[in-house]
């Protein structure tokens, strides 16, 4: 499924959308440029799920948890993690059973990705303008997105 938003507001409703209709234990995988607009759409999910809390890309923490709100929200940056080897854990919190993940950059650890992560692609079409690209191997979850 593929489809443009305009303006930020625009992509607001849409993570709005995405906060009240995934259902517990998906994972959202976030492709995009530098400034595509990943951390902002986390930013409205979260906002649809009541979370206080400012919500920053996690960069340098790789991970956040927003526990306070209508469900768990965690939130994964793997850019950090492009060469690293090591195993730090994060499978224990990849598809939360009771709440969301998203993780952008999921390139970087594609290999702990479930099968039915819905991915978002982001593309820069313009000052806000975006193009979105929505797919997953889960067709349920697309017909919920519709």
């Amino acid at each position: 499924m593929e489809f443009d938003v305009f303006n930020h507001e625009q992509m607001h409703e849409f993570g709005l959308k995405l906060s009240s209709q995934l259902p517990n234990g998906t994972v959202v995988a976030l492709l995009g440029d530098l400034g595509a607009g990943k951390t902002t759409l986390v930013r409205s999910v979260a906002k649809g799920l009541e979370i206080d809390e400012v919500v920053q890309s996690p960069t340098f923490n790789i991970m956040k948890l927003y526990l306070k709100s209508k469900r768990p929200l965690i939130h994964i940056d793997a850019y950090r993690l492009a060469d690293l080897d090591t195993d730090i854990g994060l499978d224990e919190y990849i598809g939360y059973e009771t709440g969301l993940t998203m993780i952008e950059w999921p390139q970087y650890i594609e290999k702990l990705l479930p099968k039915n992560t819905l991915f978002i692609e982001i593309s820069i079409t313009g000052e806000t303008s975006r193009h979105l690209k929505v797919y997953s191997q889960d067709l349920k979850l697309l017909e919920v997105i519709k």
